[in-house]
């Protein structure tokens, strides 16, 4: 039976359903912020957009954020024994509701967020025959440096299936281009990169910093500025080696950490073995309100991550009007331009960060340069409202080939057998195993 048709004539019009397992004010990292500013340009944009996602304690299991309707999953109250019971029953609950949305009004498409989601997603595309594009924000393979045990794999693999059941599969840097390429082995007509923004707008406001400033810093002492997890791969001890080099020729700095995360503890241990604790402070959460006036007061921000498939601070910097000091990896590589939009430095070279700091310190006509033109790439390439556009560009596409191909054309599983395209697991292993390719 060929559906086409069904498509065309349904009440779907431009309706998506995101699937993301983190929203504001629920922010684990980066792809929070991502979600909740993408899926409102797009409502502005005239998509109907109903993000489902998990709950958080204090929010409302539904709510308005602008015109986005927001729902959160609050019928999954058992207690789980660990994180991949926990990630299936999010599953269960995020279908519970897009079924129930499904039911009252259909949707056009399937935005699903990293792997997650991914079940739940690939539910949907095949009961309804609904088109997924995914966004990869990260990989396993990626953050850990590698697969090396089974939790891991079953990761990559969840992550290889979401992209292999989706249409459409968007990167936020030519570096998670080829990461997925070299990964998955996606082809390359199937991706499209498409970067993260920010709103400048958000840090148009006018704030006399001198007392929140006291709290940190004297009049004259700089403050340098890390916002992000605390987790080995955004290479904060990176930075804490690196505080201590600055100090030896400017004393007078004081270093803010904001976030939290597993490697609080051992960042505090190396900041005090090196004799600093007093010129670092750590913040742990704070509000969005006070992150923006934090960026106002800083005179430096730091990215000095090991791996980043964007950098979404870096931006956020940029927008703030702040110099930035980044490492070299990653999707950085993409909008920090070495001594043009920012300082890029050797990643994992404390040394070098360090001289990348100083450099911003010593020479104020320099930091008054970078800024100003890392301000112009944001107002005019990173900004939500050229993103939106091009994601919209991305959903019409799709949409408009699966009208064509039908509503069983889409729900269908392609038929290339899994071992054969599994990555990370060679023949020879799944022969080992004992499993048959078929």
């Amino acid at each position: 039976m060929n559906n086409a048709g069904n498509r065309a004539t349904d009440s779907a019009g431009k309706r998506v359903l995101m699937l993301s397992w983190e929203y504001p004010p629920r922010i684990i990292g980066g792809l929070s912020r991502v979600v909740s500013s993408l899926s409102k340009e797009l409502a502005i944009a005239g998509w109907s957009v109903d993000v489902v996602t998990a709950d958080h304690p204090g929010t409302a299991e539904h709510e308005l954020d602008g015109a986005v309707n927001v729902h959160r999953v609050k019928t999954q109250t058992d207690t789980t024994p660990d994180f991949l019971t926990w990630v299936s029953r999010l599953n269960f609950g995020l279908l519970q509701y897009a079924l129930k949305l499904q039911r009252q009004k259909p949707f056009a498409i399937i935005h699903a967020h990293d792997w997650m989601v991914g079940d739940a997603a690939w539910v949907m595309k095949a009961g309804f025959g609904l088109p997924i594009v995914t966004t990869i924000h990260a990989t396993e393979a990626g953050r850990m440096h590698g697969i090396h045990n089974e939790l891991q794999r079953y990761i990559h693999q969840m992550e290889w299936r979401l992209t292999y059941e989706s249409w459409e599969v968007i990167v936020n840097s030519q570096h998670m281009y080829g990461e997925l390429q070299r990964l998955f082995g996606l082809p390359a007509n199937k991706m499209v990169v498409i970067p993260n923004g920010t709103d400048p707008g958000e840090f148009a406001f006018k704030f006399d910093g001198a007392q929140l400033r006291s709290s940190y810093a004297g009049a004259s002492e700089p403050i340098v500025l890390y916002v992000g997890r605390l987790v080995m791969e955004k290479g904060v001890q990176v930075l804490i080696d690196a505080a201590s080099k600055v100090l030896a020729q400017c004393p007078q700095a004081k270093f803010l950490i904001v976030g939290t995360g597993y490697y609080l503890d051992d960042l505090r241990r190396q900041a005090a073995y090196l004799g600093i604790e007093h010129s670092v402070r750590f913040l742990g959460y704070v509000p969005d309100a006070e992150l923006r006036q934090l960026y106002k007061i800083a005179d430096v921000v730091a990215i000095p991550s090991l791996y980043e498939p964007f950098g979404i601070v870096a931006l956020e910097g940029m927008a703030a009007q702040v110099p930035v000091v980044t490492s070299d990896t990653g999707g950085l590589r993409d909008f920090v331009e070495h001594m043009v939009t920012g300082i890029t430095t050797y990643t994992g070279d404390s040394g070098s960060l360090a001289w990348g700091i100083l450099e911003i310190l010593r020479n104020p006509d320099l930091a008054k340069r970078l800024t100003h033109d890392a301000y112009q790439k944001v107002l005019h390439i990173y900004n939500w409202k050229v993103i939106a556009n091009r994601t919209s560009e991305v959903y019409e596409k799709v949409i408009s080939e699966a009208t064509r191909l039908g509503v069983d054309g889409v729900s269908a599983t392609p038929l290339i057998p899994l071992a054969t395209v599994a990555p990370t697991v060679s023949p020879e292993e799944i022969v080992k195993r004992g499993t048959e390719i078929k």
